[in-house]
């Protein structure tokens, strides 16, 4: 029985009171309600100190450049689908550098997990405004605000049809917890946009604030509906709503309709070394 302590306990390099801290407590608690031991999980990241997660469980990791995380990931699961991937990174790593690779995962549809530290600046840099910084949002490199409009993942990915579409906040573990389980279970392509406080870099956006707006969806809500689902995710000011904002399990992931993997996974199979010379030689 796979238990929290099984992904280890490690001395970090975040500010106390980081909200990097619950999530990484969130995550260790979905993995064992998924029942997922740490070797059959799989985590990617970019840059950054929401990126740094990984380095403080005890799993497979791949830590690469910034914002490259997706296509690794996906790379990963292609070859081992038997593999639990989840990649985590920061909003900038994800939707800056990340963007393009951010978009064209969620048109694959490969069965990987996103979790999105979302703290609305730069902070390993010392905090600089990030896609999700609102406009007008001063810092330091910004002194005289942001001049672009904030970018909002959530609606986007709902837009755009991704499979499971999420927000959480990480002033609720708990709920968190629970969000992540149902992103992993998910086949398919799934996001978890995760509000977290920069008690350093972002004096606007703190617990506080999020603590009088963050409202967990009712019960009844129904994530099928992509009209109200929208509406939800656009939905981000005095009230902020948390929870499944959006599912579809109608389209099957990137890896099954791959031709390549028809006689089954890649991992474990026999290499041909006279055909891989052969396509060696093609390209000579």
């Amino acid at each position: 029985m796979v238990t929290v302590s099984d992904f280890g306990n490690y001395e970090t390099a975040w500010c106390p009171g980081c909200g990097n801290f619950p999530i990484l407590d969130a995550v260790k608690q979905a993995l064992v309600l998924c029942d997922l031991a740490p070797n059959s999980v799989l985590f990617v990241s970019g840059i950054g100190q929401a990126a740094k997660a990984p380095h403080y469980l005890n799993a497979n990791v791949f830590n690469g450049l910034h914002g490259r995380a997706i296509p690794v990931a996906t790379g990963a699961k292609i070859v081992n689908p038997n593999l639990a991937v989840i990649v985590e990174s920061g909003d900038g790593c994800m939707y800056g550098e990340g963007g393009n690779h951010f978009l064209a995962a969620i048109r694959r549809n490969p069965d990987i997990t996103v979790l999105v530290h979302d703290n609305r600046v730069y902070g390993l840099t010392k905090g600089q405004a990030s896609p999700t910084s609102p406009e007008g949002f001063v810092t330091k490199a910004q002194p005289h605000g942001s001049l672009s409009s904030s970018f909002n993942p959530v609606a986007l990915a709902v837009l755009m049809g991704a499979g499971f579409v999420a927000r959480g906040y990480a002033g609720m573990k708990e709920h968190l917890a629970g969000i992540i389980v149902e992103a992993i279970r998910h086949k398919g392509f799934s996001l978890v946009d995760i509000l977290q406080p920069c008690v350093s870099f972002n004096k606007v956006n703190t617990y506080a604030w999020y603590q009088e707006r963050c409202r967990v969806l009712p019960g009844d809500y129904d994530p099928t509906n992509k009209d109200i689902a929208l509406r939800t995710a656009m939905t981000f000011g005095d009230e902020i709503p948390i929870g499944v904002i959006f599912r579809r399990t109608d389209r099957p992931p990137f890896e099954e309709r791959l031709p390549a993997l028809a006689s089954g996974p890649i991992v474990g199979r026999p290499l041909d070394r006279e055909a891989l010379q052969g396509v060696y030689e093609s390209y000579l």
